[in-house]
């Protein structure tokens, strides 16, 4: 078995959490892109959200620095400003939050429900006041979650929606790829996702107005892009009406998300095979609680997340070290919004009881195209040894 030495240098780990699968197609593109003259906003990055439009069946695909970028800039096009309320729930990375306070905005901080990771309605419907604008609803871990049901609210209110769908390429509702479902849907391509470019986003949506001003505010608000300004008589002269940022997505990193998304079919296929191993190995263990993956067509896979309850004889972080001290790599997704300082001031902790549960018990178990048998027998021989 090929293992590679841990990225963090500890010689104990033999079996890493994640692994990128970078092809030598993915490389020659990447060498290709490298050849070019012009190295940002070129044919690369049109051709890369050409082809996310085809494959999520959007309209528009606006490519960008990161999946914060993302959230950030839908924020910024659906015309949120100083002391709007946004939704947002307790289990989510904190992108969700630090796009809202970029705005200005306020991130009220939502439970989950206690049988699944999604946004408790009943909550979500408790956190409505005048002041609310939009809620971000996560696709977490890469399956659909109740968005028709949040929809529903959100219309009932007059609210945007912004779809989180950082895990979630290749997740679709109802022969619907998400992020077309409400206003615009914000993907990430970190070296952990489905697909990587390293570091890139992109927003996805099916309204003109949104995709132009999500262009402009990309690279810093210029009303003319690159193109269009090296082609006019002067391109030093354009305008800018609304100050925007530089979250542009470049061209050698649009270049490997082309080659990538090429292959997400394949990718999606190995990480549901993966699952499924898992779940055929773990099931029946009493505290361990899978995900139900088996039925699950929509799902993209991107994380094997698993609950530890009693009557297992360990708790998560006694696991989770166990693992550790046999070379196995796991990690939590993620230690909630309300617990961090930063973001105390928006979430009363009696009113996050689930997500505090939920949190003390959920492990992710390696999984990654590529993750070998071997790999994978040797965290169920850990796990069904307790």
């Amino acid at each position: 078995m090929n293992v590679k030495k841990d990225f963090f240098k500890d010689s104990k780990i033999k079996f890493p959490a994640y692994e990128p699968w970078i092809s030598n197609d993915d490389k020659q593109i990447v060498n290709k892109a490298l050849s070019q003259s012009m190295l940002t906003l070129g044919p690369q990055l049109e051709k890369f959200e050409k082809d996310f439009c085809k494959y999520s069946k959007s309209k528009y695909a606006v490519a960008v620095s990161n999946c914060t970028a993302a959230l950030h800039l839908s924020l910024m096009a659906l015309g949120i400003k100083k002391d709007d309320e946004i939704i947002i729930p307790d289990l989510t990375f904190v992108a969700d939050a630090n796009a809202v306070l970029a705005c200005n905005a306020k991130p009220v901080i939502t439970d989950i429900n206690k049988d699944n990771f999604f946004l408790s309605i009943s909550n979500l419907k408790k956190n409505i006041t005048k002041k609310t604008k939009a809620i971000i609803p996560v696709h977490i871990y890469g399956q659909v979650c109740n968005i028709e049901e949040i929809l529903d609210v959100a219309k009932d209110n007059n609210l945007k929606v912004i779809e989180d769908c950082a895990h979630a390429v290749g997740t679709f509702h109802k022969s619907k790829h998400v992020g077309t479902l409400g206003s615009t849907g914000c993907f990430s391509f970190y070296p952990t996702k489905n697909i990587t470019t390293a570091e890139g986003g992109m927003v996805i949506t099916n309204s003109k107005q949104i995709a132009e001003k999500v262009r402009k505010l990309r690279s810093h608000g210029m009303t003319k892009s690159l193109k269009n300004r090296y082609s006019s008589e002067y391109p030093w002269i354009f305008d800018i009406i609304e100050p925007g940022y530089n979250y542009r997505l470049d061209e050698i990193r649009a270049a490997l998300g082309i080659t990538q998304l090429k292959r997400i079919k394949k990718i999606n296929e190995l990480r549901k095979k993966a699952s499924l191993y898992y779940y055929k190995n773990l099931l029946n263990i009493p505290g361990i609680i899978l995900p139900d993956m088996v039925n699950d067509k929509s799902h993209s896979y991107h994380l094997y997340t698993i609950r530890v309850k009693s009557p297992y004889k360990l708790s998560r972080n006694q696991l989770f070290k166990k693992l550790k001290d046999n070379g196995i790599r796991t990690t939590v997704y993620w230690m909630p919004v309300h617990k961090y300082t930063a973001y105390q001031q928006f979430a009363k902790k009696s009113n996050v009881t689930n997500t505090t549960k939920i949190y003390d018990e959920i492990l992710a178990l390696p999984l990654f195209p590529n993750i070998s048998k071997i790999h994978q027998d040797n965290v169920i021989k850990v796990i069904k040894s307790f």
